[in-house]
């Protein structure tokens, strides 16, 4: 399963190096770090100055790499200062959202939950409950 991560920072526009930050943390998930390619960000709209989010990509097989990516992106963003969202995006189109202001006071028995939840999302091809 191909899963695109988008992330996003309020404030910065390309290379504002958020991405370059999340796939440094994933590569020291010695079974993420062979499936992470990173992507340009795609073309800004029309009449827009430019794309405020950049891209990366994982192949995932289902399972346990799903709940790695999920764990790591969870204390990613727990561990960032600012708001930021990852929006990880499924070939059908299918997409799970966490941002920084729904993670950053969770204790860790709740952000492992949550990693739970988005990797059972990304499982099946939807949105967790409880909006993460």
């Amino acid at each position: 399963m191909k899963a695109t991560l988008t992330v996003t920072s309020p404030g910065t526009g390309p290379g504002g190096g958020a991405v370059n930050d999340l796939r440094r943390w994933l590569q020291r998930h010695p079974e993420l770090r062979a499936h992470i390619r990173q992507e340009p960000a795609p073309e800004p709209a029309p009449g827009t100055m430019g794309a405020a989010s950049e891209l990366l990509t994982l192949v995932l097989a289902p399972g346990g790499l799903t709940v790695a990516l999920s764990a790591a992106v969870v204390a990613w963003l727990q561990n960032r200062r600012g708001n930021q969202t990852v929006t990880i995006t499924l070939p059908d189109g299918a997409q799970v959202t966490v941002t920084t202001e729904n993670v950053r006071d969770l204790n860790a028995r709740d952000s492992g939950e949550l990693a739970q939840r988005v990797a059972e999302a990304l499982h099946q091809g939807r949105p967790p409950a409880d909006g993460a």
